[in-house]
């Protein structure tokens, strides 16, 4: 009896499958740009907002409203979403698919 096609070993662990590098990050981009939410969490923010006025004022004690806070935190992601994309346009222009701290310096320079 000929088979055409082998059993296939019992109890064999297949790999799991691997994509080439870049391809994931993309797809988290386009998912990340397509959606509203918050990429920081709220209580992390809140506290290094404290954090950072208390050691600007550190003779006076300030309490924030809620509100105000989401305020701060949406300004804050949508300046770094715009800053990153940028910087990101930098190291494309430099022929490289990441981003160096020399990206960002010349980000700075170059709106700053």
């Amino acid at each position: 009896m000929c088979r055409k096609h082998p059993r296939k070993a019992v109890g064999k662990v297949r790999k799991p499958r691997r994509y080439r590098p870049g391809t994931v990050a993309l797809r988290q981009i386009k998912k990340y740009q397509k959606s509203t939410e918050l990429l920081i969490r709220k209580l992390p923010f809140q506290r290094l907002v404290k954090e950072v006025v208390q050691e600007l004022f550190k003779t006076e004690s300030y309490r924030f409203q809620s509100t105000a806070v989401l305020a701060l935190q949406e300004a804050s992601e949508d300046y770094l979403v715009r800053m990153f994309e940028q910087v990101n346009l930098i190291a494309i222009h430099g022929k490289r698919v990441t981003i160096q701290c020399k990206d960002i310096l010349l980000w700075k320079r170059l709106v700053l």
